[in-house]
């Protein structure tokens, strides 16, 4: 049985997120938050306005806190759990919180880039898990990757698992009709940043101490 180390980050967007997903569901809101809250390409790009909305530019977060439904939470928030407090271990508490907001970020813009004109709100805290997935894959990933030409092993061990997650996340699309219901370019958006953002958080942290 694998022992997980301790995450007060981890665990603290983790109990926020539940408890966010709690209160809406049970107070029936869902259809509302999701409109209110979630990160609609739409509004960014000028055509859409929503009164009463939270600010555009704070959805991508508000984003993370809300869930389509009981498995759509649950599948995040155990996998965010596990690798969340793997890679808090390595970057430690405020990086890893930096980290999941770039990925919430990352994930909303490349989503808004591929359909600037999709209505549809985005919801879900896969974006921002995707980076933290990032950088746990360069941290605890195997590391035999060998230089090609002038690109040195970890430059291309980075496009390695860039290639595979696109794949995957294409896979994903695929299966759900073209992706229509799954985010499959904030998926993206997010795992890059985390592959960028691993090693530069670490020296940050090392550098601190």
């Amino acid at each position: 049985m694998v022992e997980l180390p301790p995450g007060k980050v981890t665990q603290g967007i983790t109990i926020a997120t539940v408890a966010a997903f709690l209160l809406v569901t049970i107070a029936g809101w869902g259809p509302v938050a999701s409109l209110y809250g979630g990160f609609i390409p739409a509004r960014v790009s000028g055509l859409l306005n929503v009164p009463g909305a939270l600010p555009v530019w704070l959805t991508p977060l508000s984003a993370t806190l809300l869930h389509a439904g009981l498995m759509h939470i649950a599948f995040n928030m155990v996998m965010f759990l596990f690798i969340g407090r793997f890679t808090e271990s390595v970057i430690g508490g405020p990086a890893s919180a930096f980290l999941y907001v770039a990925g919430a970020y990352a994930a909303a813009l490349l989503h808004w880039a591929i359909d600037p004109l999709q209505t549809v709100p985005m919801v879900g805290a896969s974006g921002a898990i995707s980076a933290t997935f990032g950088a746990y894959a360069v941290f605890f990933g195997r590391d035999r990757t060998k230089g090609f030409g002038p690109l040195s092993g970890y430059a291309v061990r980075i496009i390695w698992l860039a290639s595979a997650w696109i794949f995957v996340q294409s896979l994903i699309g695929l299966a759900a009709f073209g992706g229509g219901q799954v985010a499959i370019f904030a998926h993206i958006g997010g795992f890059i940043v985390g592959l960028a953002l691993a090693r530069p958080l670490l020296l940050w942290r090392y550098r601190k101490a």
